[in-house]
């Protein structure tokens, strides 16, 4: 039987978070880090149609799709993005590794050891699609369009 993996990047959409900090304070945090490395992210409507696509094709044996936006993002870009969708100043701040376990226990987390070890492998490079950026398909959506999106519903909300 033929299998498909569709293994989509980090959701541009965890940016939702950061909507209300970056129209309030001009201050969103964040836990990648540095703040200049790119990191492969995807929209969740790539995300959809991309699997919409995939179910139509004729294929055999097992594949692994790996799917990223049209370009990696940086945490600077994000605030940058903020910044011109807001029209104001938008800066981004790195919460301190050190404090990661204590801040997701007080958010509830009962073992936050598994959202650690991701957010280091983002961080670190050691998650990293097998065919890298050269190889992997490309979403359509940029992160402006989503952020503006975010925007617009917190300000419906």
């Amino acid at each position: 039987m033929p299998i498909t993996f569709l293994r989509p990047a980090w959701f541009m959409e965890n940016s939702s978070w950061d909507v209300a900090p970056a129209a309030n304070n001009g201050v969103i945090a964040t836990f990648l880090q540095p703040l200049d490395k790119p990191v492969p992210m995807v929209a969740t409507a790539d995300i959809g149609r991309v699997a919409a696509e995939l179910l139509q094709e004729t294929w055999t044996g097992r594949r692994v799709v790996e799917l990223e936006g049209p370009h990696r993002v940086t945490p600077n870009e994000i605030a940058s993005t903020f910044a011109a969708l807001l029209g104001r100043p938008v800066r981004i701040e790195v919460v301190p590794r050190e404090t990661w376990e204590s801040l997701f226990k007080s958010q509830g987390m009962k073992n936050p050891a598994p959202r650690i070890q991701m957010l280091d492998g983002f961080n670190q490079g050691w998650i990293e699609f097998d065919s890298t950026e050269a190889g992997s398909r490309k979403g359509k959506i940029a992160l402006q369009t989503v952020l503006r999106t975010l925007i617009e519903r917190e300000r419906k909300s």
